[in-house]
């Protein structure tokens, strides 16, 4: 497991990972992009134990990729959305998400896809103030390949 520190060191890439480097981090903020907001919804999907899934959501709320709003009074219940900082990610992911789906799945890949007009997307490095697709114009849909379950 990663250290949370890094004395002597000024990377911004190991700092990263000392957010958001855990195994279980950015699968849930991955399921967060997919629409999920609801303890019971990420546990379910991710199968992961009740105790790391709380320590993982205090966590990105603490580092400010999630913020926690109520959404039941009796009982006291919470659902957990993205931050802008959060909602940032998602260049990150889609990056991961490329590199998984050529290199390393066995499963056809998802597509990353602008919804207005239905054309993939794909996550590259740009030139500094060349236009972008903002995450809200995007869906995550299979891609060729997948069959329905």
């Amino acid at each position: 497991m990663l250290k949370r520190d890094y004395d002597g060191q000024n990377c911004s890439v190991a700092r990263a990972l000392a957010i958001v480097g855990e195994r279980w981090t950015l699968l849930i903020v991955r399921d967060a992009f997919l629409g999920l907001r609801r303890f019971d919804e990420f546990q379910e999907k991710l199968g992961i134990a009740r105790n790391v899934l709380t320590d993982r959501l205090n966590r990105l709320v603490d580092e400010g990729i999630f913020e926690r709003v109520r959404y039941s009074e009796r009982p006291e219940r919470y659902e957990y959305r993205l931050t802008p900082k959060g909602r940032d990610l998602n260049v990150a992911l889609a990056g991961l998400r490329q590199w998984g789906d050529k290199y390393v799945s066995e499963k056809p890949p998802t597509l990353l896809r602008r919804k207005a007009d239905k054309k993939p997307v794909l996550a590259a490095l740009v030139a500094k103030g060349t236009d972008t697709v903002r995450g809200e114009e995007l869906e995550i849909v299979p891609g060729p390949g997948h069959t329905p379950r």
